[in-house]
């Protein structure tokens, strides 16, 4: 079975030479390290180059925690959370916490957001449990993360003592400099590394992403493997006709310029929401700058079929859809036979939901064309590791050739940076203070 199967026929995209001589140059530019953003591609060979002796590793600390506690919190943001996130949640019993008897730790997440709130009940949700924590970042000193660390480190030596503390903090940082790297050598922290030339949003399949996944339970053996079937899928010199992402990217490109300016990524399967959320930032921060770039956006269906799907079916025609398509569930669930019949559902006695749920899925993709939305379907034969991570990979390569196919630089994110100089010189951080005159002159 086929790891993974692209659609395009339903995106209304026919793919002339010059566009697909335009994505597989870019596909090249890619594997030649020659163009924009050249010193982030450490992600392209990432999977061939993870070996058997750094999942061990990764999958030893991993043990070391779910020895030690059975709530362990990862602290990170954007890249440095997303993915770990959204493989979790598509691997997990949505449901597990209901379950008296627990198999794995609850990984939950912080230094994603500055709520007040949010850190609170999560302190107050973790005080009769044992726990440890992971924290993520290149230089310790990113605002969000920085933050929920402080806290959290505070919280685990006063409940163990600083000697203890020791063994239930894990660094994943910079491999020679920042404050987090400073810290976790002076302290003993066990530490990995993120490596230098891959982003944080490519970062997944590094231990940014492997270990709070071996932690919750993840087989990361088999999510590496899924990535490695697709960089050989998708590497320099596959026809285009063979190479999936070349294919997504290029369709994309072309609606793009056909005036389709939103892509809705969308599944009929809830467990891959977070999968959206990754793949937002993924898209979002490579492809958003100098006036361009498709926005990313997400429906979990059939659910927002009752709320977003009026405005996919009749709004404004600058949309396309794509589809991750689930082909065999993991459950049996079927639609029994009720005599009185007062819902009126007995023509779907004996049916199983996943066909019923096929059903929607087809007639609402009939429907969305039918309204003027292009569609592209993904299949995975099954929401496992393997599959996932072909998704992951497919998704990251399709976004390399997609940033330079438009013209940017999809390794960089400059634009990030403005809401910190104002939120920095609002708060008088040393350094800023001709920033906060003037913005507090403006407001």
């Amino acid at each position: 079975m086929e790891i993974l199967k692209l659609n395009t026929t339903k995106s209304g995209v026919a793919f002339s030479e010059e566009l697909k001589q335009s994505a597989l140059a870019a596909n090249s530019l890619l594997h030649s390290g020659k163009g924009a953003g050249n010193d982030f591609l450490g992600w392209i060979n990432l999977p061939s180059s993870i070996d058997k002796a750094q999942l061990d590793a990764v999958n030893a600390c991993a043990a070391t925690l779910r020895a030690k506690a059975d709530v362990v919190i990862c602290i990170g943001i954007g890249g440095s959370y997303l993915g770990a996130k959204a493989v979790l949640d598509a691997m997990s019993n949505p449901f597990e916490l209901l379950h008296t008897e627990r198999k794995n730790p609850t990984v939950l997440f912080a230094g994603q957001n500055i709520s007040e709130d949010y850190m609170a009940e999560l302190m107050e949700a973790v005080k009769g449990h044992s726990i440890a924590t992971i924290v993520i970042s290149k230089s310790g000193t990113t605002t969000e993360p920085a933050i929920a660390f402080r806290i959290i480190k505070e919280e685990i030596e006063k409940r163990y003592g600083k000697e203890e503390a020791k063994s239930r903090i894990v660094a994943i940082t910079d491999k020679a400099r920042g404050a987090l790297k400073t810290l976790a050598t002076d302290e003993g922290y066990t530490t990995f590394v993120i490596p230098d030339d891959v982003g944080g949003r490519f970062s997944v399949l590094t231990p940014v992403g492997l270990l709070p996944l071996a932690v919750g339970g993840v087989d990361i053996e088999a999510l590496v493997a899924g990535a490695q079937t697709m960089e050989q899928a998708t590497a320099e010199g596959v026809a285009f006709e063979d190479n999936l992402a070349a294919q997504y990217a290029a369709t994309r490109y072309a609606l793009y310029n056909s005036g389709k300016k939103i892509e809705i990524l969308g599944s009929y399967e809830p467990k891959l929401q977070n999968i959206n959320e990754w793949w937002k930032q993924l898209y979002g921060e490579s492809e958003g700058k100098d006036g361009k770039g498709i926005f990313p956006a997400s429906v979990t269906l059939t659910a927002d079929l009752h709320s977003m799907g009026q405005y996919i079916q009749e709004g404004e025609r600058t949309l396309f859809e794509t589809i991750i398509s689930v082909e065999k569930p993991a459950h049996e669930v079927k639609v029994e036979s009720d005599d009185a019949n007062l819902d009126g559902l007995n023509f779907l006695a004996g049916k199983r939901l996943h066909e019923i749920n096929k059903m929607a899925e087809l007639g609402v993709q009939l429907a969305h064309i039918d309204g003027g939305v292009p569609n592209i379907l993904i299949q995975i034969p099954a929401i496992n590791a393997q599959a996932i991570g072909a998704l992951l990979y497919f998704f990251e390569k399709a976004c390399g050739i997609s940033g330079y196919m438009l013209g940017v630089n999809p390794f960089n994110q400059p634009g990030v940076e403005a809401y910190k100089r104002n939120m920095f010189a609002l708060l008088d951080k040393p350094g800023y203070e001709e920033e906060s005159k003037a913005i507090k002159a403006r407001l």
